[in-house]
């Protein structure tokens, strides 16, 4: 193989790793911050496994329930809701960000 082949290969596999997923930017998880690597992974496994709203809002809410039972037992404190923008920057919000603003 050539070597640029092999860096253009290299490079896209790193972004690869360092894209965040499309569910982490989707659909944030409620106490992530309280589970294992391994526990956010099964919780989107089941979340993209779900076939209907309802199963899904099912596992959000067990879920909140088992992270809101966690939180109090390790006497930390969650709030009512997950991050809704886990820090990314609201680019509605900001003149010159995201959508064009109107007249």
């Amino acid at each position: 193989m050539s070597k640029l082949l092999i860096q253009t290969l290299f490079t896209a596999a790193v972004m690869t790793l360092a894209t965040p997923s499309f569910a982490d930017e989707v659909e944030p998880i409620y106490g992530s911050q309280l589970m294992t690597q391994q526990e956010r992974q099964e919780h989107r496994q089941a979340m993209q496994s779900a076939k209907t709203a309802e199963e899904r809002e099912q596992i959000r809410q067990q879920n909140h329930e088992k992270m809101r039972l966690r939180a109090q037992e390790k006497g930390v404190t969650l709030p009512d809701e997950a991050p809704m923008n886990r820090g990314h920057i609201n680019q509605n919000d900001r003149p010159g960000m995201g959508r064009m603003m109107k007249d």
